[in-house]
């Protein structure tokens, strides 16, 4: 008997197509039972996080690592307002969501105010588009909302669906709408390659964006012969040892004195959204190649290349005759970034240390995630990436509560794949419960706990415009006795010796494992310093 094809049904058919293996939510009592029951009739699974907005960050991360849509489902009124902070890390960190709230049918809508808010209000800012599908919606519409969160720049789209739609008959037929013809794009690549051609120290800047296109990136920067940076996202597209990566490019100070010295300023897939809020310092020609034009570029280029990125690597390739960079000018340049990202030693255990004893156990292709906050900084500078995606971080959004829900969502969509999640003590109050949710699904995860009692990176701030401490210090919490009570393995290090064992053991063992370190924030100040100038 063939049944007949509901609005559940059809969604889930769909994603499915598209690649969606498993939907990350806190279900309501309405559509989001229909769906859970739907995807398991197509072979998605579901997943019960413990927060709406870990759901969302566990559905980006799947997205941005498979390649398929992430998929949260939410109840409706408190659950959708929960998942906004999560959605605005799929907006900002360009990952294809699609966010399935329930919802009252409009005629319950027009007389309960109950748990009832506008949720397509709320999501407008953060949501590329909102659908409230019924039976009389034809498949084709839910196909174009979900080839618009692909769409560059990709980011979340929104359903709004209640029981009674879920559960509607959906017509089989389509409605095929004429595609209007795309607006062209700067395509600039004669006045590309005649900037290239007569540069002699060009300098190549790798964004978010290469990351679907690695080949393409290592291709140019061979091509250009000088030295690359990435941006925080792209970490590892040109992977950490290649003789011609020098270091991680936010728009700061430390990569200041490298991009100075460049005659030319090439581009790759780079997206405005990862910078931090300085004034562009640099006055070299700029190339642009990316996806889209950026909606508010840092710098107006001199040359675009917008489309896809393979075509704007293939433009500028064949237009360099030999490299004006030295070797030993790239080694030099390397070697003063990482300066930038040293440490004072401490008596105690220093976020740098940690760092590195992580760096020394962890097995090759290890995976880190890693939460916003002052232990940032050390990890992304030290941690090695060799591809794209083997380091992950909200830098868009850079929210907290990040580490976690990304490192269950990898453990997840890569089960063989280590994974450590490197996180601050604020950061994993933040997402505490979570642990619970990578016991209950046998996550092969690490959680390293940079354990400072503070909200170190605020507390740099307030101390730096000359307040008092006040608001930024927490309370000692037991951290490896919460972990425990939750389901996960625990340890409490406090001796630089055994951090090797502990970090070792935890990654043998291929269970969630927590390991609580305090650690010594003295030296943060000189770090910020030297990064952010």
């Amino acid at each position: 008997m063939i049944m007949p094809r509901t609005v559940a049904s059809t969604l889930t058919a769909e994603l499915h197509r598209r690649g969606v293996r498993r939907m990350f939510g806190v279900p309501g009592g309405g559509s989001s039972l229909d769906l859970i029951e739907a995807g398991a009739a197509q072979g998605i699974d579901f997943v019960l996080a413990r927060s709406e907005t870990a759901a969302a960050i566990m559905a980006a991360t799947t997205a941005e690592l498979t390649g398929a849509p992430g998929v949260v489902l939410t109840g409706l009124g408190p659950g959708a307002a929960a998942v906004t902070n999560g959605l605005a890390h799929a907006a900002l960190d360009r990952a294809p969501v699609v966010l399935v709230s329930d919802a009252y049918p409009p005629d319950v809508a027009a007389r309960v105010s109950h748990q009832r808010i506008d949720h397509a209000a709320l999501f407008a800012p953060l949501v590329k588009a909102s659908l409230a599908p019924t039976g009389a919606t034809s498949p084709g519409e839910l196909r174009r909302l979900l080839d618009a969160a692909a769409a560059p720049p990709a980011g979340p789209v929104h359903i709004d669906l209640s029981a009674r739609a879920a559960a509607e008959r959906m017509a089989a037929g389509d409605d095929p709408l004429p595609q209007a013809a795309p607006a062209r794009a700067p395509f600039q690549d004669a006045e590309a390659r005649a900037l290239l051609a007569r540069a002699a120290r060009p300098v190549l800047l790798v964004g978010l964006q290469a990351r679907r296109t690695p080949a393409a990136a290592r291709a140019l920067a061979e091509e250009l012969g000088g030295p690359v940076l990435t941006t925080w996202k792209a970490k590892g597209v040109i992977a950490s040892d290649h003789p011609l990566f020098v270091g991680l490019f936010t728009g700061a100070e430390a990569e200041a004195a490298c991009i100075g010295e460049a005659d030319l300023i090439v581009q790759f897939g780079l997206d405005p959204v990862e910078l931090i809020p300085q004034p562009w310092r640099y006055h070299a020609p700029i190339i642009d190649a990316a996806e889209l034009t950026a909606p508010t570029p840092h710098a107006e280029p001199t040359a675009a290349l917008i489309g896809p990125l393979e075509a704007g690597a293939e433009a500028l390739l064949g237009s360099r005759r030999g490299s004006g960079w030295p070797a030993a000018t790239i080694d030099s340049l390397r070697r003063q970034i990482a300066r930038c990202y040293r440490m004072p030693p401490s008596r105690a255990i220093s976020p740098l240390a940690l760092v590195e004893a992580a760096v020394a156990v962890a097995p090759v292709g290890c995976r880190a995630t890693v939460d916003a906050g002052a232990h940032m900084f050390p990890v992304m500078a030290h941690w090695p990436a060799r591809q794209a995606h083997e380091l992950l971080i909200s830098n868009g959004l850079a929210t907290m509560g990040f580490a976690l829900p990304a490192a269950i969502a990898s453990a997840l969509a890569e089960p063989e794949r280590p994974v450590i999640a490197f996180t601050g003590d604020g950061g994993l109050m933040m997402t505490l419960a979570e642990l619970a949710t990578a016991a209950e699904q046998a996550c092969a995860l690490v959680v390293v706990v940079f354990n400072d009692r503070a909200l170190s990176l605020i507390d740099l701030k307030q101390e730096a415009r000359g307040l008092p401490r006040r608001g930024c210090r927490t309370a000692p919490v037991d951290f490896a006795a919460a972990a425990r009570a939750l389901g996960v393995d625990a340890e409490h290090v406090e001796a630089s010796a055994d951090l090797p064992v502990a970090l070792a053991r935890a990654l043998a063992s291929r269970r969630p494992t927590l390991i609580d370190v305090p650690v010594e924030p003295s030296g943060y100040p000189a770090l910020l310093q030297a990064i952010r100038g």
